[in-house]
């Protein structure tokens, strides 16, 4: 059997592209390396030719369009595996224009708040945990997008979301004033050339984040790795193998910075230490039992958001074959 996977080239996904990790037995996996909103060796929008073309046999895609599919549909054609190979914490992931009155978290109140879509997961994330933690509340707020929906969301006419024009480029936005505020997983290379015209939120976001994991107890899910149903159905040994796969990727994957001058980070080796330290061995711990309270935050955001219509159990999400991982 040969099955296709697409996957973003993280470190964790290098031995799948390399043929350094076996595939399950009796399977032939094919990889391609496709990015979501720029393009990789093997094309990009893995998110949309995942969730609408049924493109791919196991994919990488958005949690948070993932879980809205779900909710739509209680016969979709993918299934979830609970190995979450993309992960951020969202409070460093904001930043501010200077000059916008923005001091603390409850300053965003009314504010106008750039993201890359309404329902991209950083995007979710931040503002469930605005509300959550700051008491920013994400209806007071009026939201900028760089893209379109991959899947469309009645908000109501009381929510300010616009699509901002094709040839604007987001970080000048912020710069110039036009938005107040940007959530973003990088700032943008405009924003990298002029460093004096954004600042981060908070002004020491390593700290935020670690304070957040110290509340929350985990490392916010982005992505989720989807299979064919059918093919689950067929062969339901195959989800948890892709994730036992995966498993083995990623320890692969850790062990490459054994080598303390593996990555161009000078101090790679270090920074793993500290995170181990901080987080743990392994912050990126697959399996339904210990990702369940961090899944169920999520899908209870989306329903806030109006993304869903209403709060579902999180087993919705996976193969019967992985939910006692």
């Amino acid at each position: 059997m040969e099955l296709s996977i697409a996957l973003n080239r993280y470190d964790r996904h290098v031995p799948f592209f390399n043929g350094t990790v076996a595939p399950p037995e009796g399977v032939t996996l094919k990889p391609l390396e496709i990015g979501e909103s720029v393009p990789f060796r093997d094309g990009t929008d893995r998110h949309p030719r995942i969730i609408r073309d049924l493109e791919f046999d196991i994919g990488e895609m958005s949690f948070s369009t993932f879980i809205m599919a779900v909710a739509r549909d209680p016969d979709l054609p993918l299934v979830g595996i609970p190995c979450f190979p993309r992960r951020f914490f969202s409070p460093g992931q904001i930043y501010v224009n200077p000059n916008a009155g923005i001091a603390e978290p409850k300053d965003l109140t009314g504010k106008r708040i750039g993201v890359h879509s309404f329902q991209t997961t950083l995007s979710v994330l931040a503002k469930g945990d605005l509300k959550l933690d700051h008491g920013v509340a994400w209806e007071d707020c009026s939201w900028h997008c760089m893209r379109g929906e991959i899947i469309e969301a009645d908000l109501g006419d009381d929510v300010e979301v616009s699509q901002i024009a094709d040839d604007k480029d987001i970080g000048v936005m912020l710069m110039e004033g036009e938005i107040d505020a940007l959530i973003s997983p990088q700032p943008r290379k405009s924003m990298l050339a002029n460093p004096e015209g954004y600042r981060r939120l908070f002004d020491d976001p390593i700290a935020e984040d670690i304070k957040y994991f110290r509340k929350h107890g985990f490392f916010p899910i982005m992505h989720i790795m989807v299979m064919k149903r059918e093919i689950a159905d067929a062969r339901p040994e195959l989800p948890k193998a892709i994730m036992d796969m995966h498993n083995r990727a990623k320890a692969l994957a850790y062990s490459f910075y054994d080598d303390s001058n593996y990555a161009l980070l000078a101090w790679s080796r270090n920074a793993l230490e500290e995170q181990h330290k901080v987080l743990g061995s392994d912050p990126w711990t697959s399996g339904f039992a210990a990702n369940k309270k961090n899944i169920e935050q999520f899908i209870g955001y989306s329903h806030d958001q109006r993304l869903i219509d209403a709060v579902y159990p999180a087993e919705r999400l996976f193969h019967s074959s992985v939910l006692d991982s």
